[in-house]
């Protein structure tokens, strides 16, 4: 698989970075200072650079700025402010959405696999006071559930870390007796292998058969749900519904990148190649194989552009789909 593809290139990233954070949006490849600064954002970059296997001296201090960033989000009880202007003022209140649980991700993941010792400390320490919140919301526990996995990957008697997990999987709730529509939700929405991914993490690390098994139908599901053609087709930003049939537009990188995610972990567990085909069409979606016909990969920047519309790309190069697009090089040069 490593052929195929281009080698992961982080310009991009430092592009949007600063000693404070990561910029949410850019114009084109300039960022837009006066957006600001999201923990969405700053914890997916932490995990992708914690995932780099020899990252160079300026991705390890970016990485510091991240948790650095993530750290003085936190507040006491353990909730996440998620926006911080661009004059370092927070512009809004602490709480449990998807930022929270992505900052958990984040924490979890550089807790395991920062290969400093300072970034570990600090993560594990964070992470373990966010473990004690919830969120009623799925994607954020979902999240959450995801720097759980990381964190019982390498200390199983973790109980804060069991009990998140314990609790994400009972947030997302059971696949459906209804063949045709067995996912959780009544319609799919974003990032949809997300709640499969952690279902399967869950079943894993707490040893339920039960529930692996139920992450594992939910995602050969989606997969299926998500095929058009032969090639990936993902579900819009206005979601799909029973009876919606594809291609349907704008289509958003994260949705690519939360497949290769959870296809990576179910090919880890269960040890079935089968599910090499799913990372591969979400890949594969970056590369061009979708329903415009499209690369989502800018080469000169090594940044992703941010969606798929019935007209091409769009052509500015954001926080979110730049990481979207790392993280799904990053797995299919390590699943070579």
């Amino acid at each position: 698989m490593t052929g195929r593809y281009p080698q992961p290139s982080y310009d991009h990233l430092l592009r949007l970075s600063d000693d404070t954070g990561l910029f949410e949006h850019a114009d084109h490849a300039v960022p837009l200072r006066r957006h600001g600064y999201c923990v969405d954002d700053v914890a997916r970059g932490l995990v992708v650079i914690c995932r780099e296997p020899d990252p160079p001296e300026p991705l390890l201090r970016q990485a510091e700025v991240y948790l650095a960033f993530i750290v003085h989000a936190q507040s006491p009880d353990g909730t996440f402010h998620n926006r911080l202007g661009y004059d370092r003022h927070w512009l809004d209140k602490p709480g449990t959405g998807d930022w929270w649980g992505r900052a958990v991700w984040g924490v979890g993941t550089a807790a395991v696999r920062s290969p400093r010792r300072s970034v570990r400390e600090c993560a594990l320490r964070c992470f373990e006071l966010a473990a004690r919140c919830r969120s009623r919301w799925p994607r954020s526990m979902a999240y959450a559930a995801l720097g759980a996995a990381e964190i019982l990957s390498v200390r199983p008697d973790h109980s804060g870390a069991r009990w998140l997990l314990n609790d994400a999987a009972a947030t997302v709730g059971p696949a459906r007796d209804d063949p045709r529509w067995p996912w959780p939700e009544p319609r799919l929405t974003y990032a949809n292998a997300l709640l499969a991914d952690a279902v399967i993490a869950a079943g894993q690390h707490l040893g339920r058969p039960a529930v692996l098994a139920d992450g594992l139908r939910l995602l050969r599901w989606l997969l299926e749900e998500e095929t058009y053609d032969g090639h990936l087709s993902c579900t819009p930003v206005g979601g799909r519904q029973p009876g919606d049939r594809p291609p349907a537009f704008d289509q958003q990188p994260i949705e690519a990148a939360t497949i290769a995610e959870a296809c990576v972990r179910a090919l880890q567990v269960t040890g079935d190649e089968r599910w090499k085909a799913g990372l591969i069409s979400a890949v594969d979606w970056f590369m061009g194989d979708n329903d415009g016909g499209v690369s989502l990969c800018d080469p000169g920047t090594g940044g992703g552009y941010d969606g798929l519309t019935a007209d091409g790309y769009n052509a500015n190069l954001g926080a979110e789909s730049t990481l979207a697009l790392l993280s799904t090089l990053q797995h299919a040069h390590r699943q070579a």
